[in-house]
């Protein structure tokens, strides 16, 4: 039986139907600062819906996908700060499901969450790219707390060098706040928002890969998904504008299958 904690929710135990009495959730209690964007892989309904519900009224986006392969075609069209991962799923287990995210160089957060509990299956899922293993029957409340914490650790890693409204290298320059830049052959362009966000981001990580999930969720937002082409465009436009020789680049580089990334 899957008990979820009377702390701070007075529910009915939780059975396999999970049948909650909501009446008796205080909606007051609701979080509603957090905006974090979750994906919940649960091939059980009753269950899968109970985590929706809850994790909503904590205050975070909830997607949510009942096979494997659902939730790769949704990892690859959206952005998510954390995934809640089932393993025993029909058509493709979450092992599996982890190893192929892990593959498309996607570092998001992973909980896993199964009925095995020995200490092999918690060993293989963390080996497996799995960030934490919570088993069932589990306890809501540490079940938010993980979830809380993985988030808030993710975010944390992902916080950016902050950057002037100006910004000067190897002769150019670029205005953040007023949208434009000085090229490499002295002409000021104007920069479209998208350009001076993506920009923007580059030169926050400079020297580092900038993945293709971090540019969907600063620069596209969580759910429009913009084509690895879309965004080649955009460094093509930034070579042509700051490059000596945009065939032969030093500043803005495509690491192949991985991201991008800006050199001073």
């Amino acid at each position: 039986m899957l008990m979820f904690s009377t702390h701070k929710y007075q529910t009915k135990s939780i059975s396999r139907r999970f049948a909650i009495n909501l009446s008796a959730i205080p909606i007051l209690m609701v979080n509603k600062d957090k905006k974090a964007s979750l994906l919940v892989v649960e091939d059980e309904e009753s269950l899968r819906e109970a985590l929706k519900l809850n994790l909503e009224l904590e205050g975070y986006e909830v997607t949510t996908a009942e096979t494997g392969p659902m939730a790769l075609k949704m990892v690859r069209n959206e952005y998510f700060d954390l995934i809640v991962l089932d393993i025993m799923l029909p058509e493709m287990d979450g092992i599996t499901v982890c190893e192929t995210i892990r593959m498309q160089h996607n570092d998001v957060p992973i909980l896993f969450l199964s009925a095995r509990n020995n200490s092999a299956d918690r060993v293989l899922g963390l080996k497996k790219g799995g960030d934490d293993y919570l088993t069932k029957p589990f306890n809501l409340e540490e079940l938010l707390l993980r979830v809380d914490k993985l988030v808030v650790k993710n975010k944390k890693i992902k916080e950016p060098q902050s950057v002037s409204d100006v910004y000067k290298f190897d002769g150019c320059k670029i205005d953040f706040a007023a949208h434009e830049c000085v090229c490499k052959n002295g002409q000021t362009q104007e920069l479209s928002k998208k350009e001076a966000a993506l920009l923007k981001l580059l030169v926050e990580h400079e020297g580092e890969v900038v993945s293709r999930e971090q540019i969907l969720q600063i620069v596209w937002g969580y759910n429009v998904y913009p084509t690895t082409r879309t965004i080649d465009n955009f460094i093509l436009n930034f070579r042509k504008y700051f490059e000596e020789d945009s065939r032969n680049p030093k500043h803005f580089h495509s690491i192949r299958g991985i991201g991008y990334k800006f050199t001073a």
